[in-house]
């Protein structure tokens, strides 16, 4: 079910970007917002305030990506979202699309046979690939 936006004429373009998020994240399952926190390194509270319309705080550029592939934005969702974003913040999209294409790896490592213990091996491979690919992007960017 995608969410479905109903633009306010009198909300800034940053409020209206995190009332679509907060559209999406509201029909996604439990655990979401954990899984989009871990992503970005940062702790639940973060997500909420980035989720909060009344908050005027900025999503950071970076953040974007993740979010798209955590919270599984339709095609729709996205392309509302990004309209808000540029509108919101001109030329800050350029961080986001100059970055290296990224390519997906998988591995095999055992099922402890535990959920959380499962969860928390996952979360380290996890950090680990966006430690990495932080690490790439400020070194590019430093030459």
């Amino acid at each position: 079910m995608n969410a479905v936006l109903v633009p306010r004429g009198d909300s800034s373009a940053i409020s209206e970007y995190k009332r679509l998020l907060k559209q999406v994240l509201d029909l996604r399952p439990s655990g979401t917002r954990q899984r989009l926190a871990t992503a970005l390194g940062k702790n639940r509270s973060f997500v909420s305030q980035i989720a909060n319309p009344a908050y005027p705080m900025p999503i950071p550029a970076q953040h974007i990506d993740p979010l798209f592939e955590i919270c599984h934005f339709s095609e729709v969702e996205k392309r509302a979202f990004l309209g808000f974003y540029r509108r919101a913040h001109p030329g800050r999209m350029r961080l986001v699309s100059s970055k290296p294409a990224m390519r997906r790896l998988t591995i095999e490592v055992p099922d402890l046979g535990d959920m959380e213990k499962n969860s928390a091996i996952d979360a380290l491979f996890e950090s680990m690939a966006r430690n990495l690919a932080r690490l790439t992007d400020e070194t590019s960017s430093k030459r």
